[in-house]
């Protein structure tokens, strides 16, 4: 009888793992049948949105091609070459009419756009508005054409960030920025491509795929706003809106070429520019013009800070441009480091710093050193740790279901990572990487909401100690290394931390822009080769292999001022381009 029992309980036994066993390989096939329909899914979307591209860019070739047959006199050449503010004078005296300047840039950015893929999408809107601006009366931009970011509204088209999920959400209304830009005549006719979830250096996602640099094409063009940046230097836009919450302005356009401007956080209006992060407010994202020179980003400045942008978004302080800041020539007292210590500058990006401060000098400047406190504490605790407070879970989970982009690869590896091995290997990597170490903890978030409070006070404290330094040498403004030359391509997905020369002001949120001053000389490239970096780390050889092979390529600075002293930044901005720019007519002579 016993055995009878032990053999029905065999049985059972048997009959309940063969059970188990099929429900769980029935629940395995499925879950693999789910996934299998959900790429499916996904690769259609792609497909469908590729071909919805593709027809807007035949329309803005038939539209481009409709009006210079009607209009064989107008040449295109002396349009793309006027600055901004010449166009903008011609505009508004009738000398050109906003048609033949909208169709001329329609054409060019096709052009571009079919070389170096920065466009995302074609805005028909544009020739009804074309007609619009003739009955509204001439603002300050009257019939310039503009591009604008991909994340920032405009109504009828998602804010995507590179993702599949949100293809089928159209905004319902345009961003204010691009309201305002409206009311002073500006016509947007083209959306640009961005990395995919926006925190990443690179411009590439799956949806739109990769912008390269306009004047290299091994070359990224930076990001996020590196469909902006690259479209501006490459000749296809004048006048671009793009997003910084990191670097995301400054480093393109470091890399493109061309000028960017940072505001302090809630000078202009964010409502309709969608952030990967909603809610994180610990490192500040903030829109703002890129453009070729420095006086196109003033009058884009004077554009914006006006009546209509305090009227639609009560929580923009009402300050406008202050004019007599702007034109003052009186002597700065300007601050200058080439090198933060956490990540060792490139040859030429030190270079770029110390030509800029020897020409500032001589036109009657005092030029002061100055050392950003703590940088290591900055980067590691206040931006890193702030980005990503909840232990990266927030951007991680915009991934679910979307194929990842290489260009994103390497960062979302390192942050879907559970937190037990980050923390294992952040130990086990603290003898040999400390650097590597720190960023793999900070990733692990604050844990608690008092962790994220104390955060929050740090942040606050470190930017009085900063302010305090500041002071105690009485500067005005800071000159320092933007990021930089144009890093090879597969390379700025993997070095998203080298941000900490352009992250600082974000954390700190200060007005900061970048200008371009110089190109990479062979003497760079020579000297590059005995670069070891700081730590001598992992990171210290990719920023070396990153930029290698840059000869001719743009390099940038950065300009920075106080918070709300916009006007002072641009100012500063003016007086390097002018000393640049006045140094290479010499040496042409």
């Amino acid at each position: 009888m016993a055995l009878d029992k032990v053999k029905g309980l065999c049985t059972d036994a048997d009959i309940d793992i063969r059970v188990v066993s099929g429900v769980l390989c029935g629940s395995a096939a499925a879950l693999l049948t789910l996934k299998w329909m959900n790429q499916r899914r996904v690769q259609k979307k792609l497909e469908e949105a590729k071909r919805k591209r593709e027809l807007g860019f035949q329309r803005m070739e038939k539209a481009a091609k409709q009006f210079k047959q009607q209009n064989p006199g107008v040449k295109a050449a002396p349009i793309l070459s006027l600055p901004l503010v010449e166009l903008a004078a011609k505009l508004k005296d009738g000398s050109l009419s906003p048609e033949s300047v909208l169709y001329t840039y329609m054409e060019k950015a096709l052009d571009v756009t079919r070389e170096i893929n920065c466009v995302t999408n074609y805005l028909p809107e544009c020739e009804e508005q074309l007609q619009e601006v003739k009955k509204q009366e001439k603002g300050l931009l009257y019939g310039v054409p503009v591009s604008i970011k991909e994340n920032v509204a405009c109504k009828g088209y998602p804010n995507t960030l590179g993702f599949v999920k949100f293809l089928d959400h159209p905004e319902p209304e345009d961003s204010v920025i691009v309201k305002v830009l409206k009311k002073q005549g500006a016509i947007p006719f083209v959306k640009t491509n961005t990395s995919q979830a926006i925190l990443n250096i690179d411009c590439g996602n799956t949806l739109f795929g990769q912008t390269l640099n306009p004047f290299n094409h091994k070359k990224s063009s930076g990001g996020s706003s590196g469909g902006e940046a690259a479209l501006v230097g490459g000749g296809g836009s004048i006048l671009g809106i793009g997003t910084d919450v990191a670097a995301s302005i400054r480093v393109p356009c470091g890399f493109c070429g061309i000028c960017g401007f940072k505001p302090t956080g809630y000078r202009l209006s964010d409502k309709g520019s969608t952030t990967p992060i909603a809610g994180m407010d610990s490192v500040i994202s903030v829109p703002g013009p890129m453009a070729r020179n420095v006086d196109s980003l003033v009058l884009c400045m004077k554009a914006l800070l006006c009546d209509e942008m305090f009227h639609l978004d009560l929580a923009v302080p009402p300050l406008p441009f202050n004019e007599e800041i702007y034109s003052s020539s009186r002597p700065l007292r300007i601050g200058y480091y080439d090198d933060d210590g956490y990540f060792q500058s490139s040859p030429s990006m030190r270079r770029a710093v110390q030509e800029t401060r020897k020409l500032l000098q001589e036109a009657g400047h005092t030029l002061i050193p100055f050392t950003p406190p703590q940088i290591d504490f900055l980067v590691d605790e206040l931006f890193t740790k702030g980005l990503f407070a909840d232990g990266t879970s927030t951007l991680v989970e915009k991934f679910n279901g979307e194929f990842v982009d290489s260009t994103w690869t390497n960062q979302i590896r390192c942050y879907r990572l559970p937190n037990l091995l980050k923390s294992i290997l952040a130990f086990i990597l603290s003898p040999v990487f400390p650097r590597i170490s720190r960023h793999l903890h900070a990733l692990l978030g604050v844990g608690s909401v008092k962790n994220l409070w104390k955060n929050n006070a740090d942040r606050m404290a470190y930017r009085e100690e900063f302010i305090e330094e500041w002071r105690k040498l009485k500067l005005d403004v800071v000159l320092c290394p933007a990021l930089g030359p144009a890093f090879n391509l597969g390379y700025a997905g993997k070095l998203f931390v080298a941000t900490t020369y352009t992250h600082l002001y974000n954390v700190l949120n200060f007005p900061a822009g970048v200008v371009p001053v110089s190109t990479v000389t062979p003497a760079d490239e020579e000297e590059l080769k005995l670069y070891k970096g700081h730590y001598g780390d992992p990171w210290d050889t990719r920023m070396k292999e990153a930029v290698e092979g840059a000869v001719g390529l743009p390099v940038a600075v950065q300009c920075v001022a106080l918070p709300w002293q916009e006007e002072l930044c641009l100012r500063f901005m003016k007086e390097v381009e002018r000393v640049s720019l006045e140094k290479r007519g010499r040496r042409k002579v």
